[in-house]
Parts: C-alpha cells; sequence; structure tokens
C-alpha cells in the first residue's frame, strides 16, 4: 500500500423507483426489435442469458416503447441525476457523520448525459455544499467510471490529508435504450442497463475505517476505441460495444493486472469486479484462472440491478464489505478507451 493510505469513511447506494423485471423487458423489446429479431432470432435469448432478473429505471417500461429525442432523454437524465446524487450523497454524508458543508471537493462520474453545469453543482444549493467547494466532474468513462472516480477522488484527498472528498458517480443507461435503431449492440443494450447511483466519502490522514485505498492506476490498451463508447446523434446515445469484448478480456486483462498487484506489492488479493454481463464475467475468471462462480458478489448484483455503468462496481464493493470482505483485495472495471482502471483496497480484520 503506498504511504499515505485514503480512508472510505462511508458507501451509500441508489436506485431509482421503477422497476423493471426482465422478462417485462424482453416482451417490450419484442414488440420494438420485431425487425432485428426476425433476422437475428437467437437475440432474443440474451435476455435470459444476461443473468438479470430485474433492473431500476428512471422513468417506467412503457415510456421506452415510444419514440424520444435529445430533449427529451435529456430533460430525463437531469431530473433522474440529480434525484439519484442527492439521495446517494446524502446517505454516504449521514453514515460518515459528516455535513454537506464540511466537504472540500466532489468528484462527479457520469457518462450517460449531458448536464452543464454539472449535477453537483444543480443541486449544490439543495444539498448545502459551500461555495468554496472544489468540483470535479468527470466524463466519458463509461463502465470503467465507478474505478476510475474512485482512484481520481483518492488521489485528491491523498494529496490534502483531513479534507473531506466526496466521490458520487450516478448512471442513467436506461436512456440509451433506442427504438429508432435495431442493431445487434442496440438488443444487447436493452437487456443489460439498468440505473443508479453511489457515493463514498474519503478523507486521508489518521482515520479509523474499515475500508481503505492504496496504490492506484490504470492500462489504456492502443487501437481500441471501437470495442466500447457511445455515438452521438440527433436522436441521442447510441451504445458501442464490441462483439470481441469477452475474448478480449480473457486473453488480454491479466498481464496488465498482474504488473500492478505486484507493483503494489499486494499477496493474493480478492477482487471486486465491474460486472458488465455475464460473459464479461466469464471472461476475467478465465484471465484471471478463477473457478467459473467465483465472483458472486458480481452476478448477484447484476442479477438485481444488471449493468449500471460506472456505479455497478461500488454495488459490488458495498456487497462485498456486507460479507465481510477481508484484507486485501483488488478493485477493478473495464471502460471506453479501452481502459482498466485498479486500485489497491485493505479490508479490516
Amino acid at each position: 500500500m503506498t504511504s499515505t493510505p485514503v480512508t472510505v469513511l462511508s458507501l451509500a447506494t441508489a436506485v431509482p423507483s421503477h422497476q423493471l423485471e426482465q422478462s417485462a423487458v424482453a416482451e417490450l423489446a419484442r414488440r420494438v426489435y420485431a425487425r432485428g429479431f426476425a433476422r437475428f432470432p437467437k437475440l432474443a435469448e440474451i435476455y435470459s442469458n444476461a443473468g438479470i432478473e430485474r433492473r431500476y429505471s428512471v422513468r417506467p417500461l412503457e415510456w421506452f416503447a415510444e419514440p424520444h429525442d435529445w430533449t427529451q432523454r435529456t430533460q430525463a437524465y437531469l431530473e433522474g441525476a440529480d434525484a439519484l446524487f442527492i439521495a446517494a450523497a446524502r446517505a454516504a454524508l449521514d453514515r460518515a457523520g459528516i455535513a454537506a458543508r464540511d466537504v472540500d471537493v466532489i468528484v462527479t462520474v457520469s457518462s450517460s448525459g449531458i448536464a452543464t453545469p454539472s449535477i453537483e453543482a444543480r443541486v449544490g444549493a439543495e444539498m448545502g455544499f459551500k461555495p468554496s467547494v472544489m468540483r470535479v466532474p468527470v466524463f466519458g468513462r463509461g463502465c470503467g467510471g465507478g474505478a476510475a472516480g474512485l482512484s481520481v477522488g483518492a488521489r485528491l484527498a491523498r494529496a490534502a490529508p483531513g479534507e473531506v472528498v466526496l466521490v458520487v458517480a450516478v448512471e442513467l443507461s436506461t436512456l440509451a435504450f433506442r427504438s429508432d435503431r435495431g442493431a445487434k449492440a442496440d438488443i444487447i443494450c436493452s437487456a443489460l442497463f439498468g440505473d443508479g447511483a453511489a457515493a463514498l466519502v474519503l478523507r486521508a490522514g489518521r482515520e479509523k475505517g474499515a475500508l481503505r485505498i492504496g496504490a492506484t492506476g490504470e492500462h489504456t490498451w492502443p487501437n481500441t476505441l471501437d470495442i466500447m463508447g457511445w455515438t452521438v446523434d440527433p436522436v441521442g446515445l447510441g451504445v458501442v460495444l464490441s462483439r470481441s469484448l469477452p475474448r478480449f478480456i480473457e486473453q488480454r486483462l491479466a498481464a496488465p493486472l498482474r504488473r500492478f498487484i505486484k507493483g503494489a506489492k499486494l499477496t493474493a488479493p480478492q477482487f471486486v469486479c465491474h460486472p458488465g454481463g455475464a460473459k464479461v464475467l466469464d471472461g476475467i475468471e478465465a484471465a484471471l484462472e478463477l473457478q467459473k462462480g467465483t465472483l458472486r458478489d458480481e452476478r448477484e448484483v447484476l442479477r438485481c440491478y444488471g449493468n449500471m455503468s460506472a456505479p455497478t462496481v461500488l454495488f459490488v464493493l458495498e456487497r462485498a464489505l456486507r460479507r465481510s470482505l477481508r484484507g486485501t483485495a483488488v478493485m477493478t472495471a473495464l471502460g471506453p478507451g479501452f481502459t482498466l482502471s485498479f486500485l489497491a483496497l485493505e479490508a479490516a480484520a
């Protein structure tokens, strides 16, 4: 671990009120993507093979059956992201026993919509943040944003011991559901994505806490911009998701991760991974030479919430801590770039 560890004083998660059962989503998709299913009949199996039973959304299921333009999607994003940010941030601050006015730095991670001013500014008055708070919005990290944003927060906390850093990841990935498109990636997107938020309160120095953050790192593979990301058009965001992703992970994940583990001087760490999907988890387990099914917290979060993009790995961390995570661990998440983000964690015995 590094010489100045950062303590996670609290962690909280939040989801919106609309629960989407996977069976109902599959039925809607069969109507919306009828032509796509006619061309690719096996795509219907994605919904039953995704390892997902339910997800949560800022809009009811019926909303997705109708066309929506950028203006309507953006309005849904702003309303939903503001509410989820407040819910997760307030819960985390309450658990840490810290008032919003005492937060010194806010790192806001979100890539599923555009807000300028960014979300923490939009909710600043309602939250009660002080005028001098440092705002650090992080955009474009996608599914890797939870680990990447936490890494940014940890580095900022380490640079100013004693200051309170609030990290909030909030994504409304269901808003990328496109009824006007029917490519395989769009159908897969409709089977995977959910909405949610997670918030953590960090501080460096002599702190008591159950979890500490040590070394952080990243690895970006060259010539991989087409693996994951968004396209932008007049209707909204369009998912970019390569079918080669699980195989890529299986073949390429281990080497940079092992270098990080060696550099951080970790011995036989546990893993806390972003569960992008069932096949992605299979690829991670194969790459790390883990028995299939080892990443059970990841699979349980995927089952109950789907892939919420950035916050998902923080839901996994919350579940692992509740299950009495002890000793050293490595958090990993993969996102557009194509980039692997990782953090060394140490849970108190």
